[in-house]
């Protein structure tokens, strides 16, 4: 779109939903500071409304404040959200089962579930209007030099060599490109990894039932299946999915015809919603969790799944990302309000330390959530169905769970 900036204030690598909405916010709140978006994918991303993507966000209320700050979630709204009401979640091997309700704190909704195209787009464009805003697609970071020493007094540039010959300077660089972050790697951070031994099959399915706006998860042996409710052109009987196998079991999903697929998937919801009536195409990819072994170098920050990507089982991903993108700003403004420079360390210290524990507790309740729910032993299946029982039958502890799911206080 255009030639990268000689010289930006703030660079942001990746313009995917966090690093979009990332621009956004410090764009909107530093209106004196130029921000430079280099995004690999060399065109605006484009929302088909005529088909349904089957890659989907579920967003809490956290996470809908910060579109809302920047002015992006009426748009959405008013184009196609699905809020669900209800979370049904129940064990496969036993009897256990726990159910939330909006109604028992005092809500209208538990969270949204949005086309991921969707909310991207929408980011995207409202990017490309803000003056002091540069988006540059079609733009790879090729080399990385951060200053050389992270003294406090220190507070020099990032140079960037582009993989097109250009070449760009920041006083500031955030790192916003995924799981895979090629900046994360330029900057010789390192992360622990750990394979899940899981593929995670998406797609979008008619039910013969309506959803009733319930999002529901049912945990298997082999791993967990969520059926996540739309409000779509199917008028409640469509839901996105997201079946996490292991990888063997998913192999086998996955090479099946549609037909055996929807009869397959009817049998893992315990026709929950009455017999699979239609699956669009469905696509799957590796399960991994990673999470830096450090979040900031000098002049250098990591942001959402560049610092930690998550198993999707309690679809949190996006909203740690989002949680990183609030504490982020929050941050850089408090140290400008303070005349510190772009880059300080004290400020990316803080932001580590605002972030990092609250990220390392959630991935490892999930990697505990999979094996526990993964583990066959006849006293470990008890202990989990017992627990389910235990804490729906506990108002206030459900009550606490549903608040801090949505990233809202009690």
């Amino acid at each position: 779109m255009n030639k990268p900036m000689p010289q930006a204030d703030i660079t942001i690598v990746g313009a995917g939903l966090v690093g979009a909405l990332l621009g956004l916010q410090l764009a909107r709140r530093l209106p004196d500071h130029s921000v430079q978006v280099l995004e690999a994918q060399p065109t605006l991303t484009q929302f088909n409304p005529s088909a349904v993507d089957p890659r989907v966000v579920a967003l809490t209320e956290h996470s809908v404040d910060l579109l809302q700050a920047v002015g992006v979630w009426g748009r959405l709204a008013s184009a196609r959200v699905s809020p669900y009401t209800k979370m049904d979640v129940w064990d496969a091997e036993g009897t256990g089962r726990i159910q939330f309700d909006a109604d028992s704190v005092e809500r209208e909704q538990l969270g949204f579930i949005v086309e991921n195209s969707l909310v991207v787009s929408e980011l995207q464009q409202a990017l490309s209007y803000q003056p002091n805003v540069q988006l540059c697609m079609g733009q790879r970071v090729k080399q990385l030099l951060l200053p050389e020493s992270d003294a406090e007094d220190n507070f020099g540039q990032v140079q960037l060599i582009l993989e097109s010959g250009e070449k760009s300077a920041t006083q500031l660089l955030l790192a916003a490109d995924g799981a895979h972050s090629s900046i994360r790697t330029l900057a010789g951070i390192d992360a622990r990894e750990s394979d899940c031994h899981q593929q995670g099959i998406v797609t979008t399915i008619t039910t013969e039932r309506p959803h009733g706006q319930v999002a529901r998860q049912r945990f298997m042996a082999t791993g967990p299946l969520a059926l996540l409710p739309l409000t779509t052109g199917a008028q409640g009987y469509q839901c996105s999915i997201v079946w996490s196998a292991d990888t063997d079991c998913a192999s086998n999903i996955m090479a099946l015809d549609d037909h055996a697929f929807c009869e397959a998937l009817t049998r893992a919801s315990e026709g929950c919603l009455g017999q699979v009536t239609h699956a669009d195409a469905r696509f799957s990819f590796p399960l991994w969790q990673r999470h830096a072994l450090t979040y900031y170098k000098p002049g250098l920050a990591l942001v959402g799944d560049a610092a930690h990507s998550i198993h999707p089982l309690a679809g949190q991903g996006v909203n740690l990302g989002l949680k990183d993108v609030g504490a982020l700003v929050g941050e850089i403004e408090r140290a400008l309000a303070r005349d510190l420079p772009l880059g300080c360390m004290a400020t990316l210290r803080r932001y580590q330390r605002a972030r990092r524990a609250d990220n390392r507790a959630t991935l490892g309740a999930m990697a505990g959530f999979q094996q526990l729910f993964g583990a066959d032993a006849h006293l470990l299946r008890w202990l989990r169905n017992e627990g389910l029982r235990q804490v729906d039958r506990q108002p206030l502890l459900k009550r606490f769970l549903i608040n801090k799911a949505m990233g809202v206080n009690s």
